[in-house]
This record gives C-alpha cells, structure tokens and sequence, in this order.
C-alpha cells in the first residue's frame, strides 16, 4: 500500500465528509499529489486514491474548506491533466487528522484514465542539460508532469507494476522521489535515473552490441557522416538520418521504398523549426503543444533541408523533440534529422527489438536501442491548421488513448472497426468513445495483425467486451471482415453504417451535435447504399439516419484502382464527358507522356463502360484536375496529385469556373462547364496556380450552392465539414467564407476528417440504430 502519512494542518472538529469523483486523463500527471498539497493548504482531511475510473478523494473539514477545496480542484489543477467530470456526494464525516495518498482501488466501469504519452516538460530539459544534476543527459528523464505513459501502459490502475517499468527497481533516490508528495516525481510511474533505470547502447545491423562510452554521441556522429540510424522511441522505431544532405535522404528513400511521399523532419525547438519554414502563431502552439504532432509547414526558401525531404511541395512536416533521447541525438548532430517511422512502406513500424533489428537490418546502418519495452505502437500524429484553427489529420501519439466525450451514452459497449485505408477503431461505453492509434492500410498481413493486436490490448486496458460492433457497408475491407468474425464470437449485433454516414457522424459527435445536419462529406470513394462510389456527397444526417439530397456527376475510373494510381485516366474521362470527340488531347500536356495504345485502350473502355465504374467522389475531381493542370500522369501515393494541385494554388486567385447543379434525387454537381473551361485554360497557356486557385473556388461555390439549396427545404441547420477532402485548407476555408454568416459551420479539430476518425461515427451510429 501507498501511504502518506505527513499531517495535512491543524485537525478540525466538527464538519462535513465530501466524496469527489473525477474523471478524465487524472492519473499519471501528478493529481494525487497535486490533491495532497492542496488538501494541506486548505485544512482539508481525507484521503485520495486513483481508481479505474479516474480519482476518488475523501474530503473532510468546515463547509466553507470544503468549498475552496473543490473550487482550486478545478482552477489549479496539473497542466497535463484533463477533467471531464467532477461528481461530488455528501459523506458522514470522519475525525481524520492527516490527509494520505493511499492504494488504487478498482471500479466497476473503468474509463480512460491515463493520458497519452507527453512531451518531455521544462524542468526536466534543465536537469538533462545541468552537468552538475544526477540525471544529466539521461536518456529516459521524466516526471508526472511529461515522458510516456500510454505506450507504456500494461494495464489499468496506471500503476509502475502495470507498466513496462516493472522490471527495473529504483534506486534509493528515486524511491525518496516517487513516494514523496511534494515531489514532483511523486508515482511518476517511468522514474528512474543512470543508477536505476533503462539504459541505451548501439547495435549493428546484424544486431551484434557496439561497445561505446557514449551511444547517444556516437550515433550522432554516424549521422553526421552519412549514417542512417535505426532509434527506439516512445512508440516505436524511427529511421533518422541527415535532413540537410540529398544523398543521404535519396539513400533511405530507396532502401526504405518510399519514393515521393514526404518525409518528417526533426528539430530541437521552435527557433530551429523556424529556420526551416514559416512558423505562425497556429503552428507554433500545435508544435509546443504537449501532443507534439508532426506540423504541415510551409517551407522557408533557402531553407537547409535536402529537397528530397518532400518533392515538389512548399509544405514540410515538422516536429520538435518530444522525448529527452531526441533533445540529445539532436544536440549532438546539430542539424535537422530526418524522423521517419521505421518500416518499409506500407508495412506497420517496428517496436519490439526482435522485430526491428529482423525487418531494418537492410535499411539501417546501425541502431541506437534501450531496454524499457514499449508495450504498443503507436506512430506520431500529423497536424496542421485550418482556418486558424488545429487540425489533426492523423491521431496517434499524443493524443490516443484520450477519449472524446459524447453528449448522449452509449447504451452497451461498442467496438467499432474503422476503414480499410489510414485505419483507427473505436472503443465506446458511457459517454466516452477512445479512438485507437493510427494503424495504416490494412493491405498486408503484418498491418492486420498489428490491428488485431491494437484493438484486443486497449479492450483489456479498459476491460471492455463489445456488446455491439460496426463496420463500413464494403464487403472487402478487412476491417469488415474482422467485424463480422468478432460479432459472431462475441454473440454481438453487427450493424454497418454507410462510410460518408460515418464521417458525419464523427464531426457531429466531436461538436456535441444531435441532428440533424446538412453534411458535405467529401472524400475518394465509400461504397454508397445503391453499389456506387459515392464521395461528393450533402447529406441530411442524424445519428441513426441519413438521407442523400445531392452528389456530383461521376467520372469514370477506367481500369478501376489502377486508375487512381494513374490519374491521367480519370483525367481522360473528365475531358470526354465534357467535350467528347472534340477534346483537343493532342494539346494537352498531360498525354504527351502517355503510351498511345494505352490511351487507345482507356477510351474504349470509357465509351463502353466496360471495366470503368462511375465515381462520385470529389477526390477523384481534383485527381483529374491536377493531372491536367500540372501535367501529372502517375500518384506514387494516394492523393498526392491532388495535394500537389493545392500547393499551387498558393499565392494564386482567381473566379469559380462555371458550373450547373442538376435536379434530381440526389441532385448532382454537374462539372462539364468546369472542365470545358479549365481544358481550354490549361491548352491556352494559364498560369498553373491560376486554374488550380480557380478549381478550389469552384468547389468551393459549388459545395456552399449544394447547402443554401437544401436549405430552402430543411431550413437553416448546423453544417460539418467531413471527409478527407477537408484535409485541405484552401478548400475548407474556401467553404467556410462562402457559408460564415449564413450557417453554422463545424470543422474537425481532434478527431481527423478522413478515414482515421471514422470509426468515432460508426460507433454513434451503430449506438443509435441499436436504440430503434
């Protein structure tokens, strides 16, 4: 038993017993001692203790203690802690003379209680760099203000035997540390020091261990020398090398095969990161924040980073050093460092050290390892800012396993499986829904694994069995078929919800809204409830409903998926739609690169409809309209021509083209006036950022044209922005203009607009069909 036995203040006769539940992100962030000091400056009696629901304390003293007692609980509570709810109940009094921390106590529904891993805090950056501190350049620094916590997490209580800090015994310093109240490493669960805690030391690619009096120095002056590096994290593994060489940067392109998707790239502080892009207010809290996400931002010219960090785009992801392992590899390089996840592309990244030194041995020249296992994956968020406003695009460290809370409980517990593409299930009970880390694609087998893994390790963290389950409508997404076989093992209702359904359920819960809502959901493809590729869609959305007022006209993707790995295709059957025999292709850029049998062929399957199944999705639009303006035939990953497309209409402006809306059941955005007018453009001569600025404003108009319709109908309704679509910001803020004043306008925030925060709907929607 923990047990502090100090006395709390002069003992009180008489008064009141108060019990204090609070939930929310309370353990493992120094609220136990946080509640202690505070008890002994307000005379407060009790005892607190951490539970699975979050904290319990019983207070005990005068009324008007009381009242002060529970008004600084709130107004001076940790930094890193997170309060949903603070629930108090009278209790008889007790004539207490001490307050005292005491054992963790158990909970009949246990709740998302530990807060995600955080960034390493101030206090402990000093002691790291004080050479006269005993923790000086010590790899694994901490206390319960920063340092891991989920990914360390073996079970709930978050206490130091239900973490992978289990095995390493503290030394006598640290014990005095970790039981004493008015530390601030009182129960920091990862404490440790050099004498005590986890260590780090270098390997070779075959795994053998290189002796070395400084591993972190060492590594350090591989990288500076060319060296790509295999290094353990929070996380997991990351590959780091030197982000200012092109040689180097185009060696792990090639051994890691990612040929052109962006790279992150690793600083040690904002006046660092600033060196490299344009850091404004919004991005710069994002980077400080406690998450620290990788920040999309725009590149400064001149900047010292290797052009291959991120080919032909203004943007660089940029993080700053998150634990005190980077503040040290960083120090000792003194340059920026590449900061990738430690995989081969398309595979889940390596954590175990087995694992890593199996599938990095042919990437990585050496690896700089420790022996504090982490006890899950989990990669690092990707962010950026939208309308002035933080977006989070991939959520993951940082922020999982942080729940969104919902304004209406579940009635049973929900397991909901997420897309096949940037997937994250969803764990519901309550009135919290806990998205899980960020998996990928579940296209290969070591990525389904790693998901089958992730969702049964954060179920028996909150000791929750589904009694319900979701999934997407797509008979062939995996994640469906591991719904479907869970459902039948665990007796449990199966309910698929429609994909864009799912995405506006999402921005619904993430803003407390309960419908209905005029929903543009906006993204490549989802499987409609007629069989089609739906994608540009306005819905009329409630939780347990939704009907479909309008869509776009479709494109033809000729040769199915191939054709969103080539949009040239897509681009082909814009043009025909629009313009047919009189398409001036032989002018256009875009095809002069293209194999004239393989345009031949792709013709024909347009004009028949054989193997070209009509698309709906926005997606597939701007594929068409970069490849066209840019000239881009082929995407090495997905939505990179249209990413592409936004950054060149940076600085650019410029009129809607011309368009129709069609009447009908849905409605349809009719583009083939745009396309006309953008074709004749691109052969004319216009400035690529002009037509590509000009494209943004046209969707921009058309989606805002799709809402003031379905007002006239459904009158003036809350709007969300949903998709991955809105990932793009000239898009979102494009929309948000036009509507600002007419509508209430919800964008997401925490919870990601495309397929990562699906799951978050699914589960609201499976709640709400099971009510019916």
């Amino acid at each position: 038993m923990t047990r502090d036995t100090r006395d709390s203040g002069p003992a009180r006769t008489g008064g009141e017993g108060r019990r204090i539940a609070v939930t929310g992100a309370v353990q493992g962030v120094g609220f136990r001692p946080f509640v202690y000091r505070l008890a002994h400056e307000t005379g407060v009696t009790g005892r607190v203790r951490n539970d699975a629901a979050g904290v319990t304390i019983e207070a005990f003293g005068p009324a008007a203690a009381l009242d002060l007692f529970a008004e600084r609980l709130v107004r001076d509570r940790p930094p890193a802690s997170a309060i949903d709810a603070i629930v108090a109940e009278p209790i008889p009094h007790e004539p207490a003379t001490r307050f005292e921390i005491v054992e963790s106590g158990g909970a009949a529904e246990r709740r998302v209680a530990i807060p995600p891993d955080l960034a390493t805090c101030p206090d402990c950056l000093r002691e790291l760099r004080d050479p006269a501190d005993r923790r000086y350049r010590y790899p694994f620094t901490n206390c319960t203000n920063c340092g891991p916590r989920f990914t360390i997490a073996e079970g709930a209580p978050y206490d130091r035997p239900a973490t992978t800090m289990s095995g390493f015994t503290m030394c006598p310093a640290c014990a005095r540390e970790y039981r004493d109240p008015l530390d601030r490493r009182f129960h920091a669960q990862p404490n440790a020091c050099p004498a005590c805690g986890p260590r780090v030391e270098v390997r070779d690619r075959a795994g053998a261990r290189v002796e070395v009096a400084d591993p972190v120095g060492h590594v350090a002056a591989a990288l500076r020398a060319g060296a790509i590096a295999a290094v353990k994290g929070i996380g997991g593994y990351h590959l780091a090398c030197d982000a200012t060489s092109e040689d180097v940067v185009a060696t792990l392109r090639a051994r890691k095969r990612r040929e052109e998707k962006p790279l992150a790239v690793m600083v040690a502080d904002l006046d660092a990161a600033r060196a490299l892009a344009d850091v404004p207010a919004a991005e710069a809290a994002l980077l400080l924040s406690v998450e620290r996400p990788i920040v999309l931002c725009r590149r400064r010219a001149g900047a010292p980073l290797a052009a291959g960090i991120a080919p032909d785009s203004p943007l660089v992801g940029v993080m700053l050093a998150y634990a005190p392992l980077h503040h040290l590899l960083l120090a000792d390089a003194g340059r920026p460092l590449v900061m990738t996840s430690a995989n081969l592309s398309d595979e889940p990244i390596a954590f175990e050290d087995g694992d890593a030194l199996r599938r990095l041995g042919d990437i990585a020249d050496l690896f700089l390892v420790h022996d504090r296992p982490i006890a899950a994956r989990c990669d690092d968020s990707v962010a950026r800012t939208v309308a002035g406003r933080p977006l989070v695009m991939r959520r993951s460290r940082g922020f999982v396993p942080r729940p969104v809370k919902v304004a209406r409980r579940f009635v049973r517990p929900v397991l909901a499986a997420g897309a096949q593409l940037k997937n994250a299930f969803c764990l519901a009970r309550g009135d919290e829904a806990a998205l899980g880390p960020h998996v990928g694609d579940l296209d290969g087998l070591e990525t389904y694994a790693a998901y089958e893994r992730a969702v049964a390790r954060l179920e028996a963290f909150l000791a929750l069995r589904p009694e319900l389950v979701a999934c997407d409508l797509h008979p062939l997404y995996l994640s469906t078929r591991y719904a479907r076989e869970r459902s039948a093992a665990l007796g449990a209702p199966l309910v698929e919800v429609q994909h864009h359904h799912a995405h506006a359920a999402a921005a619904m819960a993430e803003h407390g809204l309960d419908g209905p809502v005029l929903a543009l959901a906006w993204d490549g493809t989802g499987l409609g409830t007629d069989g089609a590729a739906w994608g540009g869609e306005l819905l009329l959305a409630e939780h347990a409903r939704f009907e479909r007022l309008a869509t776009f006209r479709p494109l033809r993707l000729a040769g199915g998926d191939k054709a969103i790995r080539d949009p040239w295709r897509i681009a082909l059957a814009a043009i025909r739609d629009a313009l047919g025999d009189e398409a001036p292709l032989d002018r256009l850029p875009l095809l002069a690169g293209v194999e004239p049998r393989e345009r031949e062929l792709v013709d024909r399957l347009l004009a028949a409809g054989l193997n070209a199944p009509p698309a709906h999705g926005v997606g597939r639009a701007f594929d068409a309209a970069g490849a066209l303006v840019l000239g881009r035939a082929r995407a090495r990953y997905e939505g990179q021509v249209a990413l592409a497309l936004d950054n060149a209409a940076h600085g650019h402006d410029g009129p809607p083209y011309p368009f129709d809306v069609q009447a009908g059941t849905p409605e349809q955005v009719d583009l083939r006036a745009t396309w006309r007018a953008l074709v004749a453009d691109v052969v004319e001569g216009v400035a690529p950022g002009v037509v590509a600025a000009r494209f943004h404003a046209t969707l921009s108009r058309a989606g805002a044209e799709l809402v003031r319709r379905a007002a006239r109908t459904t009158g003036r309704l809350p709007v969300v922005l949903t998709g991955g679509c809105f990932q793009n910001a000239r898009l979102a803020e494009g929309i948000l203009g036009e509507l600002s004043g007419e509508f209430a306008v919800y964008q997401h925030g925490q919870v990601p607009p495309g397929d990562g925060g699906i799951a978050l709907g699914q589960a609201l929607v499976a709640d709400a069909v099971a009510r019916t």
